[in-house]
């Protein structure tokens, strides 16, 4: 939520969407104040954020306008045999309505299944953000008493490897220290006698 400049040259507070692809909501406020923090003038504010149902999107360069695509398909259940309808989600850009259900056709031209488009309704989000490598670098440090998985693991081994050799030089030491100790009780005898 901003507050946009209007054609007669007024101030008015205007709402948009956006479709960010983030792990979690953090993420996606952080990266929605970043990249909307260069283009937009003044303040704006996150006012909601939730998950979206969208399985796939398909932009064209031509177009900016999204369309929402209601997919439809039936599948087999592997279990009972019964058939199962599944519907999902999609986002295309396109000009109208009759070129997003082209464009979605285009984009499923190799899906093995016979698949039905019966709704196709215009969007009203204005941009979306693809996960890019680069955005990595938005997210915040992990807290230094964290260390990846791989090094805790690697730890571990280390410390099993140390706990076995020291329980074997352990069990080496106590046989020595048994010889060592008849040899001297035979030698004790010897002197006595």
């Amino acid at each position: 939520k901003y507050a946009k400049e209007n054609e007669q040259g007024l101030l008015e507070n205007v709402s948009e969407q956006y479709l960010v692809d983030a792990v979690s909501f953090t993420e996606a406020e952080a990266r929605i104040y970043d990249m909307l923090g260069s283009t937009i003038r003044g303040d704006f504010q996150v006012t909601n954020i939730s998950k979206s149902n969208f399985v796939d999107v398909f932009p064209f360069d031509d177009i900016d306008i999204w369309h929402k695509c209601k997919i439809t398909y039936v599948v087999a259940d592997a279990d009972s045999g019964k058939e199962k309808k599944v519907t999902q989600y999609m986002l295309v850009t396109a000009h109208d309505v009759k070129e997003a259900y082209d464009r979605i056709h285009e984009s499923l031209s190799n899906m093995l299944v016979t698949f039905r488009v019966p709704d196709i309704v215009e969007s009203p989000i204005v941009e979306v953000f693809p996960y890019e490598h680069e955005d990595e670098e938005l997210l915040p440090p992990p807290p230094s008493n964290l260390k990846p998985l791989s090094e805790v693991k690697a730890d571990q081994e280390r410390r099993e490897e140390a706990r076995s050799s020291n329980e074997a030089q352990q069990e080496h030491s106590e046989e020595a220290e048994l010889i060592e100790y008849e040899a001297e009780d035979d030698n004790t005898n010897e002197k006595e006698q």
